[in-house]
């Protein structure tokens, strides 16, 4: 039998839920407020969250990209100022910046790990550079040591977009441990979710206790937790994240860990099998990275356009393969050019990030799930990527 004709076992479902979530969200219903300035949950998540990272605190909110806004806020990022990203990456890393008003400036990325390239960052480095954001791409850690040393050289503080990386460490170091502030997501297709929510996490220190009490008011109206007056202390939005979804959350990170390790033994096994397929390059593997929770598992298919990737995407989802596009290069998405972007052209932009270029013509990446099936399954992915690609 080939493998055209052998099924596929069924991959893990995502979300994952169990009476863990149905006792959470009783909890939640039963304490009788529902949202954070009367209820538990979401106080009790933010600890949790935080002790889980390394953090010193945590603030949940509404989802990702509002944890980047309020992490920016904070910052002082605003208008006359620039942020540097990856241009490969979700548009919410440019566009949290880009609300504030700040020039989103993008930077290509490395050809093997997909995250921010150290040199093109440095370069990009303006006066009026405010914060540097590297994306932790898939779950795979940018360089925190080169990047660190820049921004303390530099002065310009790192914003981590951790979005994908709950659970990751960096030489043994969780995202909290490193210094810097980080955001989280947990919308549906996250390592933990509650459907949507996000939350940031604020390193040791006095000067990051402060920026916590100025982002928890920032994320509530401006308006200090004990207020029966409204004495907004500082201009906001509602970014507060509802007892429900902290109930979630709460017990989507309880089983975080056990996920995390199955995905850890999967993947080593798959990348390895992929990578023997002609034409076929894993994502690559940074040794400092100790852990990686691997949200998506990533592969290149060196040479080949958009086009074809596309079609690539489609025949292995049609086979059974919960299989993705790459993100799009930044500055070729319409949205990127609305407000505040660079004083560039499209043109410009892609001649500054060949890397990026290649990568989101030819990239393609399967969902987490499936690297919590069988070792079977994961020798039973490889054959069908092995003749879909052979066949495009």
């Amino acid at each position: 039998m080939n493998a055209d004709a052998r099924p596929l076992p069924e991959f893990p479902a995502w979300p994952q839920f169990d009476d863990a979530e149905r006792s959470g969200l009783i909890r939640a219903l039963e304490q009788g407020q529902w949202w954070r300035m009367g209820g538990s949950e979401t106080d009790t998540f933010d600890r949790e969250f935080a002790e889980y990272h390394g953090a010193a605190r945590s603030l949940a909110v509404t989802n990702g990209t509002h944890a980047l806004e309020l992490a920016l806020q904070v910052l002082g990022v605003g208008p006359g100022t620039e942020v540097i990203v990856p241009a490969f990456t979700f548009i919410s890393s440019s566009q949290a910046a880009q609300r504030l008003g700040a020039v989103a400036v993008p930077v290509d990325v490395t050809p093997d790990t997909y995250c921010m390239d150290l040199a093109a960052t440095e370069a990009a480095i303006t006066p009026r550079t405010r914060a540097i954001m590297p994306v932790h791409m898939a779950g795979h850690f940018a360089d925190m040591d080169g990047l660190a040393k820049l921004s303390e050289a530099s002065g310009v503080p790192l914003v981590q977009d951790a979005a994908h990386a709950h659970g990751a460490q960096w030489r043994g170091k969780r995202v909290g441990e490193l210094g810097s502030l980080a955001a989280f997501s947990f919308q549906n297709g996250k390592l933990m979710t509650a459907g949507e929510g996000g939350a940031v996490v604020f390193p040791e220190g006095e000067r990051y206790a402060e920026m916590y009490e100025q982002a928890f008011l920032r994320h509530s109206c401006g308006r200090p937790r004990t207020d029966r007056r409204y004495l907004h202390g500082t201009s906001g939005s509602n970014f507060r994240m509802n007892e429900f979804s902290a109930a979630v959350l709460r017990a989507q990170l309880g089983r975080l860990a056990g996920q995390i390790d199955t995905r850890e033994q999967r993947e080593p096994l798959l990348s390895g099998l992929l990578a023997e397929i002609p034409g076929v390059v894993p994502q690559v593997r940074d040794e400092r990275v100790t852990r990686n929770p691997h949200y998506m598992m990533m592969f290149r298919i060196p040479g080949l356009d958009e086009f074809k990737r596309n079609e690539l995407v489609d025949a292995l989802i049609e086979r059974g393969l919960p299989a993705f596009a790459a993100f799009r290069a930044i500055y070729r998405s319409q949205g990127f050019w609305e407000s505040a972007a660079p004083d560039l052209t499209v043109d410009d932009l892609a001649a500054r990030c060949p890397n990026t270029e290649a990568i989101y013509s030819d990239c393609v990446w399967l969902h987490h799930r499936t690297l919590l099936g069988t070792e079977e399954q994961m020798h039973r992915i490889a054959e069908i990527v092995a003749d879909t690609v052979a066949a495009v």
